[in-house]
């Protein structure tokens, strides 16, 4: 016989004995440490855990039985839900109250994995390892277990709505396109190809978009939810917004088509070089953009005017200088590539008429802004129970 009193110690470091069957530890000996793991194996049957303190118990009771040492005891200790310093600090803590209950003289750690291994400097300052237990659940090779824990992960993941999006979702729409694809390019076998491409470059941003949401923590259902609401309220000025850029679209693919007419008529030759093709299509594209402009904020100026917004007089005056625009970018290019110099008259007629459209829309500006200083705004556009709809007098 040896004569050193032995410690078995189940560990759980992580206290799964405390989260799910209200077991706090320590707990010290052979009838207490079976109660404990019997309420854990009851409230969760899977978690392992309980199978390392019925594992401490048993090697507990084999070597009593063969009266190799002067004295052994099972204790199981628990540590917190937050592994790491706080786990590590209540595991010392109770192991210290097990050596005050039961002096050893070594230890024997139980434990069922790599984590829970981790405190062993910890035991081993305390009182040396003379051996150490790893408790592996054996799962059975059959099919019916490997079918078993597929069809169980599988309802798990299914029940988790944002799981199954990422799991099952984005396999599944990848699988419906190319399906799609492949259906289209039986009667465009020449189309195929770029169907394919379509769909994979579609894939792509949605899998890149989910990602960045996540990573970003951006919430795509707010966002929807705030241009719905956009949409219904200022409905005028997205339709107007939708007007100027089509426009604007529309002219600049026009003056790419016809961006060599455009030269012929401007300089009398095709464009050289990338600079003069440049100059030359910003100002083939100044009537669409100035026209495109206008759209958008007559629009606004519309919606103000129907909700009697009293910042319609600022967008009035901007609507006025649009023509001041379309002069301007005309002449800034027209001068970019030499056709006109500063002393032409057409060029003194024309800054001439920019600044005479500056003034007046200021003029129209100003007179707006005291005609409408009375008109009301209304703050709170939703009714909230209790209160009723807040108007606040409208500054100029």
């Amino acid at each position: 016989m040896i004569d050193i009193r032995v410690l078995v110690l189940a560990i759980d470091r992580d206290d799964d004995f405390g989260k799910k069957a209200g077991v706090k530890g320590p707990v010290i000996g052979k009838k207490a440490c079976v109660n404990a793991a019997l309420k854990l194996s009851l409230a969760d049957p899977e978690d392992s855990d309980a199978n390392v303190v019925y594992a401490a118990v048993k090697l507990r009771d084999e070597l009593a039985e063969r009266d190799e040492f002067e004295a052994v005891e099972v204790a199981l200790i628990t540590g917190h839900p937050k592994v790491g310093l706080k786990s590590d600090m209540e595991l010392t803590r109770q192991l210290g109250e097990v050596l005050k209950a039961f002096p050893a003289d070594g230890v024997i750690p139980v434990t069922d994995g790599a984590e829970d291994e981790q405190i062993f400097p910890i035991i081993s300052s305390k009182v040396p390892i003379i051996s150490s237990r790893r408790v592996v659940v054996k799962q059975s090779p059959g099919i019916e277990t490997t079918w078993y824990i597929i069809v169980k992960y599988t309802r798990e993941i299914l029940s988790d709505p944002e799981v199954a999006k990422v799991v099952f979702g984005i396999p599944g729409l990848m699988a419906l396109l190319y399906g799609l694809a492949k259906l289209f390019g039986v009667w465009n076998p020449e189309s195929e190809k770029i169907v394919s491409t379509i769909i994979s470059g579609a894939v792509l941003i949605l899998i890149g978009g989910i990602f960045f949401a996540k990573g970003f923590n951006v919430d795509f259902r707010a966002v929807l939810r705030g241009i719905k609401k956009t949409v219904v309220e200022q409905f005028v000025v997205v339709l107007s917004v939708v007007t100027g850029l089509l426009i604007i679209i529309s002219g600049a693919i026009n003056a790419y088509l016809n961006l060599e007419r455009y030269s012929l008529e401007l300089i009398g030759s095709y464009p050289g070089t990338p600079l003069l093709a440049t100059i030359i299509y910003i100002n083939a594209l100044a009537g669409p953009l100035a026209l495109g402009i206008a759209a958008m904020i007559a629009g606004k100026v519309l919606q103000a005017y129907l909700k009697r917004d009293h910042h319609i007089w600022y967008s009035t005056s901007a609507l006025l200088m649009t023509p001041a625009l379309w002069v301007t970018v005309d002449l800034t290019t027209r001068y970019a590539l030499s056709i006109l110099t500063i002393s032409d008259i057409d060029v003194f007629q024309k800054l001439l008429f920019a600044i005479f459209d500056i003034a007046f829309s200021v003029i129209v500006g100003v007179y707006l802004r005291g005609k409408v200083r009375g008109w009301m705004k209304v703050d709170g556009a939703e009714d909230k129970p209790g209160k009723g709809v807040k108007r606040v007098q409208a500054k100029a």
